[in-house]
């Protein structure tokens, strides 16, 4: 399975956060999983991070190692992750969650994520 977390799948692992799921837990441990994680990611956390709704320095200072550190796959934003993105008709103003479901729809991935807003982009989902 290819996996893709959205960022607050992503915090969760790092932090041991009992709110991710033990099946979205055993899916990002399985070693025959591979599991990306986005740039956007990157930006949400170091956004989240400067306006004071992240108190996690080091996972804004060592986001590159820990992602590593876990073995996950960097993923890049491209052109058409964004052209998706923006393109959703959907009335979802959060623009890092709609970049995250164009990346889980344009690379087949599955997005492991918690929140309910995500349902309605046409990506698989594991919760």
């Amino acid at each position: 399975m290819r996996l893709l977390l959205d960022t607050h799948a992503l915090i969760w692992w790092w932090t041991n956060d009992t709110r991710l799921s033990a099946a979205a837990r055993r899916a990002i441990a399985r070693e025959a999983n591979e599991v990306f994680v986005s740039a956007a990611s990157a930006w949400e956390l170091s956004t989240k991070h400067r306006i004071g709704k992240l108190g996690l320095p080091d996972a804004v200072a060592r986001f590159g190692e820990l992602c590593s550190a876990d073995g996950f796959t960097h993923l890049p934003v491209t052109w058409l992750h964004a052209q998706r993105a923006g393109g959703y008709a959907l009335d979802h103003r959060d623009p890092f969650d709609r970049l995250l479901a164009a990346q889980a729809e344009l690379d087949r991935l599955t997005l492991v994520t918690a929140d309910p807003a995500l349902a309605g982009f046409p990506v698989r989902r594991l919760s």
